[in-house]
């Protein structure tokens, strides 16, 4: 049944147009355009400093346009108002103390968002909010069971490996229900295996949760495997299209220069 607190899932769900931005006198990025269509999978790939966390980061708002619009469920994103619980962010780095003492089921609890007829407390209202603590709690469970972190579950945020960590975080995009799932270099830190294991639980999620994902990536082979399109970026848009098109030895070279080698995986 469909929640009518979810947005209309409009096509294109993400709008990104003429994007422009500027780290004091250096020129990040330049006249950027493209959008999502719901239920895709969308990889930005390029060299390093070509502008990719910067893109995600302008695209969420965590960093001023100089110029351009983006609009995400059709609305401007610092527009977005009660929909912002929709979109899923895992960042490149985590950056956190790690003597901070907090668990892996209260992490995943912070992705959780009370929604409540009325926006002010009233004693009548006392066993609604009681059931929806219990559904926070049924929900933290499924997403550590569907991520294969329940046996993590009370254990301190600080004590976990690198690939654990990404399950967490990917569990916490997966308590409260999404469309737009952002991902900035997820992978970073993780072995081939792990990457490998990830993404195949990417793609079952993606599947079941009908989400539209926008990742940034590195690792070509993975992105040509996985992923329904590909925008290369170098400050603008180099090309878009399928990973047949996008990764063509001729994009790829205009993307990354003639110094770029494709590594290919074997497992």
């Amino acid at each position: 049944m469909r929640n009518s607190d979810a947005p209309n899932s409009p096509s294109p769900i993400l709008k990104v147009d003429g994007l422009t931005v500027s780290l004091g006198s250096y020129l990040a990025l330049r006249d950027v355009s493209f959008e999502l269509l719901p239920g895709t999978d969308t990889a930005v790939v390029g060299p390093n400093g070509a502008g990719k966390s910067t893109l995600v980061q302008a695209i969420l708002g965590l960093i001023p346009r100089s110029a351009g619009k983006v609009e995400i469920f059709d609305r401007p994103v610092e527009r977005l108002g009660r929909w912002c619980h929709w979109l899923g962010y895992m960042p490149q780095n985590f950056i956190f103390d790690r003597s901070f003492p907090i668990s892996v089921a209260e992490l995943v609890g912070l992705g959780w968002v009370k929604k409540h007829e009325s926006g002010k407390l009233k004693t009548q209202n006392f066993l609604s909010f009681w059931r929806q603590d219990e559904k926070k709690l049924e929900a933290i469970a499924f997403a550590l069971k569907r991520v294969d972190a329940y046996h993590l579950r009370r254990q301190s945020i600080g004590t976990l490996s690198g690939g654990q960590l990404k399950r967490v975080l990917l569990a916490y995009c997966l308590v409260m229900p999404r469309q737009l799932l952002v991902l900035d270099e997820a992978f970073a830190g993780v072995d081939v295996q792990g990457a490998a294991d990830f993404y195949a639980l990417l793609n079952e999620l993606k599947r079941e949760e009908n989400w539209t994902v926008l990742q940034v990536s590195h690792d070509i082979d993975m992105v040509s495997r996985h992923c329904d399109r590909v925008l290369c970026l170098n400050q603008t848009v180099v090309c878009t299209g399928t990973p047949e098109i996008a990764l063509s030895p001729q994009n790829l070279l205009a993307t990354y220069g003639p110094s770029f080698s494709r590594y290919h995986h074997h497992h």
